[in-house]
């Protein structure tokens, strides 16, 4: 009963969020809401027993938009919180393709005859997912964290125009610019 519950209300705010990324007018906002739908989503497939697609969906997509954030101050040159923006361009071709890609799949999913399960599923199906998402993958998988973490330093280091110790000025043992006074 209690899992119902939060099922939907974990739905409702995914489907919310999703809706908001296209209604609001920032991208900072777009941002975060896309990071909230895809939470409640990961939230959902933990809430189901998919522990390690939940686990990887909440990590990966809250990762995605800290780094798409700060893309955005570095290559945009912009507060991404305060610029006025329009996140649909093209609405009615937009639209039509949206309603196109909407009734092929529909028709896929009601059409199509679906297979019959051959064999008996495994003891543990969680590692059984797992093995056969990252076998082949593992290497790739234990780089994309420190390679993520390097991309986040270097844009913020290319985004800063002043580095800490410009306050001082050519003479880091000078007086506080910013103040007038000697530092400490």
């Amino acid at each position: 009963m209690l899992t119902g519950i939060v099922f939907w209300v974990l739905a409702v705010i995914a489907v919310a969020t999703g809706v908001a990324v296209f209604r609001v007018d920032s991208m900072a906002r777009a941002t975060y809401a896309l990071a909230a739908s895809f939470i409640a989503v990961g939230l959902v497939l933990l809430l189901v027993d998919l522990e390690f697609l939940g686990v990887i969906t909440v990590l990966m997509m809250t990762m995605e938009m800290a780094v798409m954030g700060i893309y955005m101050i570095m290559f945009m040159g912009m507060n991404p919180a305060l610029m006025p923006m329009d996140m649909v361009h093209g609405k009615r071709p937009a639209l039509a393709v949206a309603i196109g890609t909407f009734v092929v799949l529909a028709a896929g999913a009601l059409l199509i005859p679906w297979p019959t399960r051959r064999g008996a599923p495994a003891a543990d199906l969680v590692t059984s997912l797992g093995e056969a998402v990252m076998e082949s993958k593992m290497l790739v998988m234990m780089t994309v964290s420190p390679v993520l973490f390097a991309t986040i330093v270097a844009a913020l280091v290319l985004a800063l125009p002043k580095g800490r110790y410009d306050r001082l000025g050519d003479d880091l043992r000078g007086t506080d610019m910013r103040a007038g006074k000697a530092p400490r």
